[in-house]
């Protein structure tokens, strides 16, 4: 009896995740679906593309980014001026049409990122098939998350590939878009040629600065980080007043702290230090940063670190982590051990199906919600993963590379 899970699993392995087609098919259907259902909504249903459109086109004016434009948009933008050159394709588009290209682009990003991991084919299958619902919930909301992992899985795959120079884009890209883009620079403990990863880095910092400049001006560009730096303070003690009234930001897990145990304390800061200090430590030994069960991991660990240790994390964010724990999952020796399929399980119901009108309201929003608790599968398989990097004989795993 004792076989009987393992035999269910490779059979489950062998018939879904054969089939590469059919995630194909099925990934891009979604995406649509998704977006086009929010399209039909009228403009009230892709707010947060007009948001983003509204970047380019308030840089283009040189206007303040960082107002309130009632007859643009409902909510507030919370990006900087670098995130016009991701958005200037579309912003130039129809509304509807450049939203639906968005969408598409954002759910093609991560596909093709998943695509390049060094894995194998059977493993990719069942990363995606996890992947999928959480790429679809973002999509519903038009938002960057599904690109922004994408840049993250880039930077990992173009360090080991040898190309720095490209990994590093990404990592300059990711930061000036979204700040904690910058944990991709973890991945320079991958690069056979740190110099030229270092210079690589600060060349595209440079240049993706002052782009902007080409269709702005160079003061209004400069003085628009400068105002991006203050709005992202604001943002963050928005996001964590948000907690007091169980909203929809800070699910995270100095969120479920502060909403399990009401206590609003500055505890941020202790439990960054303590999280980057156990994820840090293990990345200085030099035989670490040649296995590929460790390039793997560590990969995983940053998707999941920047979700559920930001103030910022909400459920359209969580693409990032579910893409970090499934990475997990395909790490895990087989047979695969119940304790990674009852985590599994738990993962599904509170983070994945949690936004999805499988879980009775009263739950979702009385109890997932309420706590943060879409966060803490994600937390528990980071710590997961801490203990495993930490220890000195790494689980074998086979690329297939």
């Amino acid at each position: 009896m004792n076989h009987l899970p393992n035999i269910f699993y490779k059979k489950w392995e062998t018939r879904w995740a054969g089939d590469i087609y059919l995630i194909y098919v099925i990934w891009f259907l979604l995406a649509a679906i998704a977006v086009t259902a929010e399209i039909s909504r009228g403009l009230t249903g892709i707010d947060n593309y007009l948001i983003f459109e509204g970047v380019f086109r308030h840089v283009v004016q040189e206007k303040y980014l960082f107002s309130y434009y009632p007859d643009e948009y409902v909510s507030f933008n919370n990006y900087g001026p670098a995130f016009s050159l991701v958005i200037a394709p579309f912003a130039l588009l129809p509304t509807y049409i450049g939203c639906f290209l968005w969408a598409i682009a954002n759910a093609a990003a991560l596909f093709y990122a998943l695509k390049l991991l060094p894995i194998e084919e059977k493993h990719r299958i069942i990363v995606y098939w996890i992947v999928l619902i959480e790429m679809m919930t973002s999509i519903h909301s038009v938002q960057f998350n599904p690109m922004f992992t994408a840049f993250f899985i880039f930077s990992y795959v173009f360090t080991i590939r040898g190309k720095d120079w490209l990994a590093t884009l990404f990592i300059a890209l990711g930061f000036l878009t979204k700040l904690y883009g910058i944990a991709g620079l973890a991945f320079f403990f991958f690069s056979r040629n740190k110099l030229q990863f270092v210079l690589s880095f600060i060349a595209w910092m440079a240049i993706i600065v002052v782009a902007p400049i080409v269709y702005s001006s160079a003061d209004y560009i400069m003085q628009t980080y400068e105002d991006w730096y203050y709005q992202i303070i604001r943002r963050n003690q928005q996001n964590i007043d948000n907690s007091r009234t169980a909203g929809m930001q800070d699910i995270s897990v100095p969120g479920m702290i502060r909403r399990i145990f009401h206590y609003y304390g500055p505890i941020d800061l202790p439990i960054i230090a303590v999280a980057g200090t156990l994820f840090g430590i293990p990345l200085l030994k030099k035989q670490n940063q040649l296995s590929a069960t460790f390039g793997l991991s560590y990969l995983a660990l940053v998707l999941l670190s920047v979700v559920i240790f930001s103030s910022a994390a909400e459920s359209p964010t969580f693409v990032i982590a579910v893409t970090g724990a499934a990475i997990w999952f395909i790490l895990q020796e087989k047979p695969i051990s119940n304790y990674v399929k009852i985590l599994l399980a738990i993962l599904f119901i509170l983070t994945i199906l949690s936004p999805t009108d499988l879980i009775p309201p009263y739950i979702r929003i009385n109890i997932i919600l309420a706590y943060s608790l879409k966060a803490l599968p994600c937390f528990i398989i980071w710590c997961w993963l801490i203990i495993s990097c930490w220890k000195i004989h790494l689980p074998k795993f086979s690329s297939g590379q």
